[in-house]
């Protein structure tokens, strides 16, 4: 015979046991497996789940296994006696670092609010662009569209050349490195976003090389052309009026260096024949499975 879970009140009634009975620690287990957005819904269920979902030992966790080095980007009155779980939520807040080749907040790193896994942006004024002191050539825009609030606008050029460069505490895991571009020029007017195609030109004749190398010796490189139609779109517009990231390739951290240096690069240098009608935002590294992630629909 099995036991039961029931009991007796004091009169006579039975008394079955509910959430509120099960111990902290059995919750602070169960959450071990819980991604931080299920644990916060379910903090609110009751007290032991509301003390279990405040417990160092859940969220060291959700934590990169070096979040002390970001944390190193962060004035320290600003973390000070946090628990895990407030560290976790100011880490999963853009930062911005300087690794001492950039002045100003032109590098964020952030935590993934559901996985906990570390990703960056780099704004394309922290990038070596040919030319782009002539505004004959080149103009930064401002706009709403871009985590930097500002992009570099290519109106005309011969010689297409963009490279950058960072060097982080990237913790061990496989990264990928996008190019965030659009074609032709964007802006709003009556409240409508209107885009503007009169400087773009050059880019189906021929493609761009974008390239990647790492301080360990990794390489990738790929060529896209950015004006390319698809011969399934009967309008011939899959790249106009969107941002397209590119991807340029992969790279793998091992942990075994304290800060991995990735150099990334795109250009198009066949100068018989002009180019023109870019924007160029920013360059993302990201966990190369966060975008599984999304497509499986486990992120929000």
């Amino acid at each position: 015979m099995g036991s039961s879970l029931s009991s007796l009140g004091t009169n006579g009634s039975i008394i079955v046991p509910g959430l509120g009975d099960i111990p902290e620690s059995c919750v602070a287990c169960v959450f071990l497996y819980l991604t931080p957005p299920e644990i916060c819904n379910l903090a609110r269920l009751n007290r032991a789940f509301r003390g279990a979902a405040s417990a160092d030992s859940v969220w060291e966790t959700k934590l990169p296994h070096n979040y002390q080095d970001l944390l190193e980007f962060v004035p320290p009155e600003r973390y000070q006696n946090l628990c895990k779980k407030d560290i976790f939520a100011l880490l999963s807040k853009p930062l911005s670092f300087d690794d001492g080749n950039k002045v100003g907040a032109l590098q964020e790193v952030w935590l993934d609010r559901v996985t906990g896994w570390v990703c960056m942006a780099i704004s394309a004024r922290a990038m070596a662009i040919t030319g782009i002191d002539d505004r004959r050539y080149w103009n930064w825009i401002p706009t709403e569209e871009s985590r930097f609030h500002t992009v570099a606008y290519l109106q005309q050029i011969w010689w297409f050349e963009v490279d950058g460069e960072v060097n982080f505490p990237f913790p061990a895991g496989v990264y990928s490195l996008y190019f965030r571009l659009h074609l032709g020029r964007f802006s709003k007017r009556l409240g409508r976003r209107v885009c503007n195609y009169e400087h773009t030109h050059g880019w189906e004749i021929k493609p761009v090389k974008f390239e990647l190398s790492t301080s360990d010796g990794q390489q990738a490189s790929c060529e896209f052309c950015l004006d390319e139609t698809e011969l399934d779109d009967p309008h011939g517009d899959h790249k106009h009026r969107y941002w397209v990231e590119y991807k340029v390739g992969e790279f793998m951290v091992n942990g075994a260096e304290p800060t991995t240096g990735v150099r990334f690069s795109m250009k198009q240098i066949d100068c018989t024949h002009s180019k023109g009608g870019l924007c160029v935002d920013s360059v993302f590294i990201i966990p190369s499975d966060l975008r599984d992630h999304k497509r499986r629909g486990s992120m929000k």
